[in-house]
């Protein structure tokens, strides 16, 4: 039976690396994203109206994910990652403190939440779900207080997704990727000056995750996996 991935955020700059490389190995992907992937077998467009209220937005989700699989082959998930995300930064004294969490938390923490909920209505025993997480967030983030919060919270989510009783299916597993900087279109852009080097290749996480997902490698269940690169080499390793 064909593999079936669901990637929520698969129009963003990881979205797509991931759609592309469960592609690559002729999965059936689905992309959840406000915009579509092309190259995904289905997406599930997102209402932008709603984005901010996590009980609207994940309902229409739950809808719109089984009316785009009618007649799809492959029912039940091999695996669903969250790729949505985004960063802001600021302390206490930042006049957009309480916009800035609110923001952080929608992309991040409700995207992973409805993510999971996915999970745990349509991934298949032994499945996995991964979340990204950040390496700054292990820590106290005191100039990007909003992003650290959320990002600490996701992590919390993985540890909650990997207990007994969480509502996944038997087996699964749920782990979380930890970057220290993605090379993205959108950090150039904002940090031309930056050592790049250090910078973390989209296709390199995308093919952990495959990797994990596919069964060539295992992660640990509850795995914080801070990814690092230097000299153009990529590490992942559980800091759980």
């Amino acid at each position: 039976m064909t593999a079936h991935a669901l990637v929520y955020g698969g129009a963003g700059a990881l979205g797509r690396a991931l759609v592309g490389q469960f592609r690559k190995s002729q999965w059936v992907v689905t992309s959840i994203d406000f915009t579509p992937n092309v190259d995904a077998t289905h997406n599930v467009i997102l209402d932008i109206s709603t984005a901010s209220d996590l009980e609207k937005s994940g309902l229409d989700v739950e809808k719109k994910v089984l009316d785009v699989w009618k007649g799809a082959d492959a029912p039940k998930l091999d695996t669903v990652v969250n790729a949505a995300g985004g960063w802001a930064g600021g302390n206490l004294a930042d006049e957009a403190i309480y916009k800035n969490v609110a923001t952080m938390l929608g992309q991040s923490v409700n995207s992973s939440v409805i993510a999971a909920r996915l999970a745990g209505k349509h991934l298949k025993e032994g499945g996995l779900v991964t979340l990204v997480g950040a390496a700054a967030a292990l820590d106290g983030t005191p100039g990007m207080i909003a992003y650290g919060l959320a990002k600490a919270s996701t992590h919390h989510l993985v540890k909650s997704l990997a207990g007994s009783g969480s509502g996944l299916p038997t087996g699964a597993k749920a782990v979380a990727i930890l970057p220290v900087t993605l090379d993205t279109p959108m950090n150039r852009k904002f940090m031309p000056d930056a050592d790049h080097s250090s910078w973390t290749p989209l296709d390199a996480v995308a093919k952990r995750v495959y990797g994990w997902a596919a069964g060539e490698e295992t992660p640990d269940n509850g795995g914080l996996y801070v990814v690092t690169t230097k000299g153009g080499k990529t590490t992942f390793e559980n800091k759980a």
